[in-house]
C-alpha cells in the first residue's frame, strides 16, 4: 500500500474524520503520532496510549497505516534513550521513524544510534518497518551526508533487516511558522531532487517533513521530482482551531478563558520570538498551540459553556469541526 499523505493525529476530531474519510475513500491517509502526541502513558491527543490509539484506529480502518514521527532520544517529555517507547511502538503501529538526530547531531553518532535501534525494534516485532533520517529543523542534512546515512546502513544490517527501511526523509530547505500559519525557508528543488534521487537508488521511498500550509501546485511539483509522500500536521491542529475560534470570538469572556488555558499550556514558546507579547496577541497565540489543550478538562468545560450559552449540541460543534477538515482532506485528495 502506497501512502501519499501522512497526517498528524492532532484531536480526535481529526483522528474520526481521516478515518471516515479512509473507510469512504480507500486507504489515502496514514496517522504520524509524535511521542507527545501518543506514548506509552499518554499522551496530549485524547490521552491515548500507543496500545489505545491503535485500537481505537484498527476497530474503525483495519488497513489505516499509523507511523511513529520521530521516535528517538529525548523526542518525549523526558530526556530518555527512547527505547520504553520503541518497544510499545514495535508492539502497535505498522512502522516507526528512527530519529535521534536531536540527541546525536554527530553523523556517525547518529548512524550508530540508527542501527542499534532498528535492530533492538525488530526483535520486538520482525514485520515492522522504518523512515531513516530526519527533518531539517532538527537536523539539516547534505546530499553526500545522505549517501553516507543509507550507504552505512545497508553495511551495518543484514539485508533482511535494510529491507526493511520503507523511507528515508528528505529536505527540501522548508520550515513551519505556525504563528503565521506558513510554510517558512527557500524551497530548493533542486537539492530535493538529488536527494530523491539517492534515495531512489536503494530502492528506498522518500518522504519529507513540513508539508503544512503548502498549495496544491506547490505539493504536487514535489510530487513531479519524484517524491513519494508527504507529512502534514500542525495545520490540521490549526483548522480545528480556528473553527472553534469562529465560534466563540464574538464572547470575550469564552475568547480570554482559552487564551489563559493557551498561555498555562506554555506550548506557543517555542514557535515565538523571544520578546512576543502573548497579551497583545491572543487570537495568534491561541492558533498557535490550541490544539494542545483540547484534552484539557479545562478546554472541555469551555466549550460546554458555550454550547450552553449558544443552545447548540457539543456533537454540531464536532460535526462543524469534521466538516472543515473533511474539506481539507478532499483538497489533499484531489491533489
Amino acid at each position: 500500500m502506497k501512502i501519499k499523505y501522512y497526517l498528524g493525529p492532532m484531536s480526535k476530531n481529526v483522528v474520526d474524520a481521516v478515518l471516515e474519510y479512509n473507510n469512504s475513500n480507500g486507504i489515502t491517509f496514514g496517522f504520524i503520532p509524535s511521542r507527545r502526541q501518543v506514548e506509552f502513558d499518554g499522551g496530549y491527543v485524547n490521552n491515548w496510549t500507543n496500545e489505545s490509539f491503535s485500537k481505537y484506529v484498527k476497530n474503525k480502518s483495519p488497513n489505516t497505516i499509523i507511523q511513529r514521527d520521530h521516535g528517538g532520544p529525548g523526542q518525549g517529555y523526558e530526556d530518555d534513550d527512547g527505547r520504553i517507547s520503541f518497544k510499545n511502538d514495535a508492539k502497535f503501529f505498522n512502522l516507526i521513524h528512527v530519529d535521534p538526530w536531536k540527541k546525536y547531531s554527530d553523523l556517525k553518532l547518529g548512524i550508530i544510534e540508527t542501527v542499534e535501534i532498528i535492530k533492538f525494534c525488530l526483535k520486538i516485532n520482525p514485520n515492522i518497518e522504518f523512515e531513516v533520517g530526519t527533518e531539517e529543523a532538527i537536523r539539516k542534512f547534505t546530499i553526500e551526508e545522505l549517501k553516507i546515512l543509507i550507504g552505512t546502513l545497508e553495511k551495518k544490517l543484514t539485508q533482511a533487516e535494510f529491507n526493511k527501511i520503507k523511507y528515508a526523509v528528505v529536505q527540501s530547505g522548508v520550515g513551519l511558522d505556525l504563528g503565521k500559519m506558513k510554510n517558512t525557508g527557500n524551497y530548493d528543488p533542486v537539492r530535493l531532487g538529488k536527494m530523491v534521487k539517492v534515495v531512489q537508488s536503494y530502492g528506498i521511498l522518500t518522504k519529507e517533513h513540513n508539508g503544512d500550509y503548502l498549495l496544491a501546485n506547490e505539493i504536487q511539483k514535489r510530487f513531479i521530482l519524484g517524491l513519494d509522500a508527504i507529512n502534514i500536521a500542525p495545520e490540521l491542529g490549526q483548522i480545528e482551531t480556528c473553527a472553534i475560534i469562529e465560534l466563540l470570538r464574538d464572547d470575550v469572556d469564552i475568547i480570554n478563558e482559552l487564551f489563559e488555558i493557551c498561555f498555562d499550556s506554555r506550548r506557543w514558546e517555542k514557535w515565538v520570538p523571544k520578546n512576543y507579547q502573548p497579551a497583545s496577541n491572543k487570537l495568534e497565540l491561541i492558533k498557535i498551540c490550541g490544539h494542545y489543550s483540547f484534552s484539557d478538562p479545562r478546554f472541555t468545560s469551555l466549550i460546554e459553556k458555550y454550547s450552553n450559552r449558544a443552545r447548540i449540541s457539543m456533537s454540531d460543534i464536532s460535526n462543524n469541526i469534521q466538516m472543515k477538515i473533511n474539506a481539507y482532506l478532499k483538497t489533499l485528495k484531489d491533489n
